[in-house]
């Protein structure tokens, strides 16, 4: 099938393809017999009419035109194939000449992956923050320990801090009651923090059967960033004890016979957490770096269809929460963000920057000719799970069933093109140290980490846990990111 190609820009292509009629034969045969199999004719069998009584049935240019539809898609992709094009988006497909019997032209304009060269990975060069300080998260996780585990007495006096209390909290707003900002039967550490400004000051020194009233900014739902007035009513107070950070905490909350081999082992994790956040921050780092070197055009329907997408996204995120996006910056700290305007300007740039990374990526993939193995698939099936809560079987079953084969290992080929990224680029910290990233494996993805085995059981009498599997931290992402804490679903999927 003769074609030829022109450039209508660096991002677009019109391909000019022919069918000789002797090609598409096989296609207006398989026509012929769809067609007899389907109209019933006097005189003949179903399935049994001649091309000629179709013909006058019918129509020859339906039977053209079913054939014809037929035969395009293997006509583009090997005329997509013979120019070496990449296309970015379907095609637009138009029949520009049909001459029975002779031959039938196709006119196909499309979004395709520009032309332009990757720099050498050696060239690039970053610097990465100074691992994080691990003591205090061994503190944390220590304290949090003997937190859990702590023995609490009901007291007949005033609440202090440190005390777990039960309330009940009843919100309104000038004298009308409001359900969303009402609960009952609250348990609460007093100063641990975490619940609404002011509840602390206004529970100290009440005594079970006190209530108070304070004003506070409420934090969830379709009220969040709005003062309320809430009524706090104390049922019970409980003084709380802490248990001795001594050999035999140890042995009843990890698999350690001493509390120094606890905190040695509590501390080897928060190294390895600390050196997967800094390669975490590496990974990104370098592929931003590469990409502010390696200058190509995007096509812009793929730009605004991809902001487009996002937007769509992060406000059902936000409807579901009962949000708005004024609520939800009123609510959250954004650093980069203090307006709508602000926020939307950041999406659109992690919009366009994100398509950017994933045409440079492929391009790597190919360009080294990056297989996906078996065992990649069996690797990104488990970190699916793990991220989504389900298991490695339920993620098949979702990827077969929503056909997501190619869009995984498309994935997968990423990955991979981002591990030789970084293992060819110059990765230094804060004190110009070079950054050995042994916790990145060659698919580009964070090994994940053991959870700490110092992590406690349900109950004093429970057998010593095993070790679990905690999330490896993601990469850095915008602020769109954060709307996703309103719901996680895979809601296009479902569409």
């Amino acid at each position: 099938m003769p074609s030829t190609v022109e450039q209508l820009s660096p991002t677009r292509v019109k391909l000019t393809i022919e069918i000789p009629f002797t090609d598409l034969k096989p296609a207006i045969d398989k026509a012929y017999n769809q067609i007899a199999s389907q109209i019933t004719v006097p005189g003949f069998r179903k399935g049994k009419v001649p091309a000629a009584i179709i013909n006058q049935r019918v129509g020859r240019g339906a039977v053209l035109q079913e054939a014809i539809n037929e035969a395009i898609p293997q006509a583009y992709a090997a005329a997509v194939n013979e120019h070496s094009l990449t296309p970015l988006a379907q095609p637009e497909i138009d029949i520009t000449k049909l001459e029975d019997n002779d031959v039938v032209e196709l006119v196909a304009e499309v979004d395709v992956r520009p032309e332009f060269d990757v720099p050498d990975f050696s060239l690039v060069k970053v610097s990465v923050d100074n691992l994080s300080d691990t003591q205090p998260i061994i503190e944390e996780r220590t304290d949090l320990l003997r937190q859990r585990f702590a023995t609490t007495t009901e007291v007949e006096r005033a609440a202090a801090d440190g005390d777990l209390v039960v309330l009940d909290l009843d919100g309104s707003r000038d004298g009308e009651p409001l359900p969303e900002a009402s609960a009952k039967g609250i348990s609460y550490v007093l100063g641990s923090g975490g619940m609404l400004d002011g509840l602390d000051e206004a529970v100290i020194g009440l005594s079970a059967g006190d209530t108070t009233t304070f004003t506070s900014t409420l934090v969830g739902g379709s009220l969040a960033g709005q003062e309320a007035e809430i009524t706090v009513g104390v049922q019970k107070v409980s003084s709380r004890e802490l248990p001795e950070l001594n050999d035999d905490f140890a042995q009843l909350v990890s698999e350690f016979d001493t509390v120094d081999e606890m905190k040695a082992d509590l501390a080897d994790f928060a190294l390895r957490q600390a050196r997967l956040e800094q390669a975490g921050q590496a990974r990104d780092k370098v592929l931003e770096a590469l990409l502010e070197v390696t200058p190509f055009e995007v096509p812009e329907t793929l730009v605004e269809g991809e902001k487009a997408a996002r937007k769509n996204q992060i406000e059902n995120q936000l409807r579901q929460a009962g949000l708005t996006i004024e609520s939800y910056l009123e609510g959250n700290e954004v650093e980069t963000a203090k307006t709508p305007e602000e926020f939307w300007a950041n999406v659109d740039a992690s919009a366009e920057k994100s398509l950017k990374a994933q045409i440079l990526l492929d391009k790597i993939a190919d360009d080294r000719q990056i297989p996906v193995e078996q065992q990649d698939l069996t690797a990104l099936l488990f970190r699916k799970a793990q991220e989504n809560g389900s298991t490695p079987e339920q993620e098949l079953s979702h990827m077969q069933e929503h056909n997501h084969m190619g869009e995984w290992m498309g994935e997968i080929r990423r990955g991979k093109a981002l591990g030789l990224i970084v293992a060819g680029s110059t990765i230094t910290d804060a004190d110009g140290k070079a950054v050995e990233l042994d916790r990145l494996t060659g698919d580009g993805t964070l090994i994940e980490v053991d959870e700490a085995p110092a992590e406690v059981t349900e109950s004093a009498e429970a057998e010593k846990p095993k070790r679990k599997k905690a999330s490896t931290p993601a990469p850095s992402f915008d602020e769109a990111a954060a709307a996703t804490k309103a719901k996680k679903a895979k809601a296009a999927d479902s569409e």
